[in-house]
């Protein structure tokens, strides 16, 4: 989210890293020129020579997933599939995607010993085309809990963070900077909507809160026939202690219109471009 606030822009992104285990940290700033101006399906870490580096560790395991039917357990460290070696999480992704309805033999590590399981990944239909095999397994990371009351101003920051993120990426596709093609209608809300609910309910909370969070900012925009143009013309009569004319409001509401349909039409086509 945050390297997205810096889609198209030059100049350095600070990064502060940490080893895990140690408390040392260290500072480096990354120069950027035009950062992925106008790409239309940006790589924010690859761009910059990042790759994530996640252990085969398993996180959430679904409930009656082929994971869970085959014996998978939270916390369980992926070692080899087929006796092939699993170094990271791609590794382990990638032998699950390429083998739907295809029985896996998967040696764990649990509490320090090796376990022996058999799993057999669903086909599910993929992005790119054709089936892709699905187990129902997250990755293992690290939870940040907060109190009743710790969790007020952490969801405030969070609130402000992706309003200011969302206003920007709005300016950023007005100037050029990102894509339109990244303008998201219906379709790609409701795939990524069942995608998130089936990796775990607080993922797909996640997801319902950056909507709203999105939706909201968007309905406040001073776009006639949206609610923040209905404040432009209150506050336009609480300045000029008259209302605005008639005629002004039908031409507003007019070109709101043609605004918001406008839009819709191209989230729409983006939505069917990236089905097919």
């Amino acid at each position: 989210m945050a390297l997205a606030g810096r889609l198209g822009e030059s100049g350095e992104i600070g990064v502060t890293t940490r080893v895990p285990g140690s408390e040392q940290v260290r500072d480096a700033r990354l120069p950027v020129s035009g950062w992925n101006r106008g790409e239309d399906e940006p790589d924010l870490l690859g761009s910059l020579g990042i790759e994530p580096a996640l252990p085969p560790v398993l996180g959430d395991v679904l409930a009656d997933s082929p994971a869970q039917r085959a014996g998978l357990r939270r916390f369980d460290r992926v070692v080899s599939v087929d006796g092939q070696p699993v170094e990271g999480w791609r590794d382990w992704v990638a032998v699950v995607q390429g083998a739907p309805d295809q029985s896996l033999d998967v040696v764990v590590e649990r509490d320090g010993r090796p376990l022996s399981l058999t799993v057999r990944p669903e086909a599910r239909a993929a992005m790119e085309g054709g089936d892709a095999g699905y187990v129902g397994v997250t990755p293992y990371t690290n939870d940040i809990r907060y109190g009743p009351l710790a969790a007020i101003p952490r969801g405030i920051e969070e609130t402000w963070d992706k309003t200011a993120l969302t206003l920007g990426l709005l300016k950023k596709m007005v100037t050029g900077d990102v894509s339109m093609k990244n303008l998201s209608g219906p379709i790609t809300i409701a795939k990524v909507a069942g995608d998130s609910a089936r990796s775990g309910w607080h993922y797909f909370l996640g997801v319902l809160a950056l909507l709203s969070i999105s939706l909201g900012v968007l309905n406040l925009l001073p776009i006639p026939i949206l609610d923040g143009g209905h404040i432009v013309f209150c506050a336009a009569e609480a300045v000029r202690g008259k209302p605005v004319s008639e005629r002004a409001q039908i031409i507003g509401t007019q070109i709101g219109l043609f605004l918001v349909a406008g839009l819709m039409v191209l989230a729409l086509f983006n939505d069917i471009s990236r089905l097919f």
